[in-house]
């Protein structure tokens, strides 16, 4: 089913942190927690589903040469829409940990590929779906990275203690451990992605039977 297909590209095949390697200035930066994670992946979904929908439904009548200026209007004004919700509704520690990152949306390179990439040339169903399957693998890469950091940084998971008497490496809460903790699961994840290509490979390589075997 194409839906499934979307989904296992956006979430996997094509994830935008750990293949594609975009947005990496938001997941470096807001990552020291999983919390803060989750809501950063919330926001950027919000916004790459709804300009997503919007693009495609108006590509019919978004001419060519000024198609960048009209992404940014309609990804901007999702973008206000979110940051006023969140600050409406969150936390207001949660608002200043996300900070400035929120607003940056508007340049996000994930909503603007994506944009670019797929709403502007197919249908509005296929763009919904396509925002949600890429959101769903930034959120995943978010969420893996800030989990990594917030347990070998605090010894928290969610604010909560999981290690009594860990003495937290403070280092990953910082900017070095960001880098650390990104390199090392995105090598995890391509040799993961190399592992099951070559498994498929294996299955879907021609045997050779015995009379191919004498015809040659």
């Amino acid at each position: 089913m194409w839906i499934w297909r979307e989904f296992i590209r956006g979430a996997f095949k094509e994830n935008p942190t750990f293949v594609l390697l975009l947005g990496l200035c938001p997941t470096l930066a807001v990552t020291v927690s999983v919390e803060n994670g989750f809501w950063m992946g919330v926001a950027a979904t919000g916004v790459l589903i709804s300009s997503n929908v919007i693009i495609s439904s108006l590509r019919k009548f978004i001419p060519a040469q000024i198609r960048i200026p009209c992404f940014v209007i309609i990804i901007a004004g999702f973008v206000t829409i979110t940051e006023m919700l969140m600050k409406a509704y969150l936390p207001d520690q949660i608002n200043r940990s996300l900070g400035i990152f929120i607003p940056l949306i508007v340049v996000n390179c994930i909503i603007f590929g994506r944009a670019e990439a797929y709403a502007y040339s197919h249908s509005v169903g296929r763009s919904f779906f396509d925002g949600i399957a890429t959101g769903a693998g930034f959120m995943l890469a978010l969420l893996l990275i800030s989990a990594v950091r917030e347990v070998t940084g605090s010894g928290t998971i969610l604010g909560l203690e999981i290690l009594p008497g860990y003495k937290p490496a403070y280092i990953m809460v910082m900017a070095p451990g960001a880098f650390l903790v990104i390199g090392l699961l995105l090598g995890l994840f391509n040799a993961l992605r190399l592992r099951h290509a070559r498994r498929a490979a294996v299955v879907f390589e021609r045997p050779i039977t015995s009379q191919t075997a004498q015809g040659q």
